[in-house]
């Protein structure tokens, strides 16, 4: 959608615990705004690819300082929905199990989350964008116009996360269980919720909404009327 002449463009954080819609719901979002969206969950997966793919995993479990080696030089780009890890097409690799699973870890770094976040906010600094994360709300944009918290059933966003899979391998592949998925979020939800940099909490000024009965048309019509609504309170 154009923008009308005149009108402020704004800061929208998305927050929420994984597969409760954050990502699908900011991208079609921005779309609709004429925004640019930035997905930074893909940005701590990219940085989890690079330690994978460097074998540092287990080194960095004893010694987590060390992380800022892995950093210092590290370049992700965003062109629509490809991600570019020092301009490789990571958009497919950052998705794999196996970074879905150590991902929270890496993420819970401090020299990560400072590095990434100073990404994001320069990526912010025009206005006009959509961020979805953990601690967009809360640490990246507290000043963001708006914030929202989705959250949903763990056993419902279990069920995205497989469907999400049989996409990836429509011949059926080697898929988890749907039990193993469901305590794969609800061990992610209680490593984000504990963390000591940055935990995943809810913004006092953000409008929390429950994804798990909601078609995903719904909730971003819901995202996106907020959004024209502090539009025309900021003009």
């Amino acid at each position: 959608m154009k923008q009308e002449k005149g009108t402020k463009r704004i800061i929208i954080a998305i927050d929420g615990p994984a597969a409760s819609g954050k990502s699908t719901t900011a991208r079609r979002v921005a779309q609709q705004l004429g925004y640019i969206y930035i997905d930074t969950g893909a940005m701590y997966r990219s940085v989890t690819l690079k330690v994978l793919q460097l074998g540092l995993l287990d080194h960095l479990r004893r010694s987590p300082e060390s992380v800022s080696d892995v950093i210092k030089d590290i370049s992700i780009r965003f062109e629509g929905d490809r991600v570019f890890l020092n301009d490789s097409d990571v958009t497919a690799e950052i998705r794999d199990n196996r970074v879905s699973r150590e991902v929270s870890f890496i993420s819970s770094l401090k020299h990560v989350r400072d590095r990434l976040r100073e990404m994001q906010q320069e990526f912010g600094r025009q206005r006009g964008v959509v961020m979805d994360g953990r601690d967009i709300g809360t640490v990246v944009f507290p000043d963001a116009e708006l914030k929202i918290f989705l959250v949903a059933d763990s056993r419902e966003r279990a069920k995205r996360r497989y469907a999400e899979l049989i996409a990836k391998c429509p011949d059926g592949g080697e898929l988890p269980d749907l039990d193993v998925l469901e305590d794969e979020i609800i061990k992610r939800d209680r490593a984000d919720a504990e963390r000591e940099h940055a935990p995943l909490t809810k913004h006092v000024d953000a409008f929390e909404i429950d994804t798990s009965d909601l078609t995903i048309d719904r909730q971003v019509d819901i995202v996106y009327n907020l959004a024209l609504d502090l539009q025309k309170d900021c003009r």
